[in-house]
């Protein structure tokens, strides 16, 4: 059953055995902000007449060396037909120091203005290439990535709380279908991959098999529980982390292979009623739910002196211990004592200078 609705999923073309230039469309990498087409345009124009008049000015000061007295007007026509490799004859060097300035400075300058005429061909090309170059290294050494499949409201969200965390945005890859969010995400600095991530070879050219993390944030519970068959099947060891709007269907996607599930709509639910309520409860969870300045709930290491400490006497808020993959809250038998390779999970205080640290 499970196959027979991930193959109706799954594209005809297997994406992953595709040469890296086939993907130029698909993976975007982001880089510097490439000047318009029309600057480009205008600059190779302004090279083009610079170099006519340099010509023209050049053989204006041997103009005794050709078949004919030349005039400025002459020496423009000379330096347009010649430059543009035209070369009608009517006006051909005779002295020896017009063929040597021909050889050695005309023909060199020749050589620049035809470049320059196919400059926005080759620009093209070079672009591309570069940008071949740039996914191939990329899809070698990438490894330990998060992937946010879907980046909508919820997907936006999360790679907001990961930047605020201190994630790399070259980190984070986002699969979505559509291309304005995907523009708008390569804005953020974030390599972006087009396609469904219902598809097992779009996941896989995102790196799915070396992720750290997989964030499932699509606009559908259906396609949630799809995408993370997909993953858990291609990566069994990847942290899977899902959205749900409904709570009805959170036990498909902890069968499916989510580690965790978020319940969208009763989360939002909850704090509306608390809103009503007490809505400094509220505005105290948005702040510890914020990247912005304020309080964020975080997850350290703990140090030497620490060890053997109860945690409620430490310096920090504690809310509780992760112990070999294993939370236990700050009230729990286990959490008593602070143990070799714990974790804390407490309160931290978020400056400005944590939100922008890379």
């Amino acid at each position: 059953m499970r196959n027979r609705i991930r193959e109706r999923f799954r594209g005809d073309t297997e994406l992953s055995q595709l040469p890296d230039h086939a993907l130029l469309g698909i993976i975007n990498i982001p880089g510097a902000i490439a000047a318009s087409p029309w600057s480009l345009i205008g600059r190779r124009v302004l090279y083009a007449f610079f170099l006519l008049f340099a010509v023209a000015f050049i053989v204006y000061l041997d103009k005794d060396g050709y078949t004919e007295h030349l005039t400025f007007i002459d020496a423009f026509y000379y330096s347009a037909v010649s430059l543009s490799t035209t070369g009608y004859g009517d006006i051909t060097p005779v002295t020896q120091s017009a063929r040597l300035i021909n050889i050695v400075i005309i023909t060199p300058i020749r050589i620049a203005f035809v470049i320059l005429l196919v400059g926005t061909t080759l620009s093209v090309l070079t672009e591309n290439s570069r940008k071949t170059l740039q996914i191939q290294r990329w899809r070698k050494t990438v490894r330990n990535h998060t992937i946010v499949i879907g980046y909508g409201t919820k997907g936006r969200s999360a790679v907001s709380a990961l930047l605020a965390d201190g994630v790399s945005p070259t980190q984070i890859v986002v699969v979505d279908t559509d291309k304005s969010v995907l523009t708008r995400a390569e804005n953020q600095g974030l390599v972006t991959v087009s396609g469904s991530g219902t598809k097992a070879a779009v996941l896989k050219i995102a790196g799915v098999t070396r992720a750290r993390a997989v964030v499932v944030a699509p606009s559908s519970d259906d396609t949630a529980v799809l995408v993370t068959l997909s993953v858990r099947e291609l990566a069994p060891s990847a942290m899977i982390v899902a959205s749900v709007r409904e709570s009805e269907n959170q036990h498909l996607l902890e069968q499916s292979g989510a580690d965790s599930v978020v319940i969208s709509s009763e989360t939002a639910g909850r704090l509306l009623g608390l809103a009503t309520v007490t809505p400094t409860v509220v505005e105290m969870m948005e702040d510890l739910l914020s990247p912005d300045e304020g309080f964020s709930v975080a997850e350290r290491a703990i140090s030497e002196d620490e060890v053997g400490a109860n945690p409620r006497h430490l310096a920090d808020i504690t809310l509780g211990l992760v112990r070999s993959g294993e939370l236990y809250r700050i009230d729990s038998p286990e959490a008593e004592t602070v143990e070799p390779g714990d974790r804390l999970l407490y309160i931290r205080r978020v400056t400005g200078e944590d939100v922008k640290r890379p």
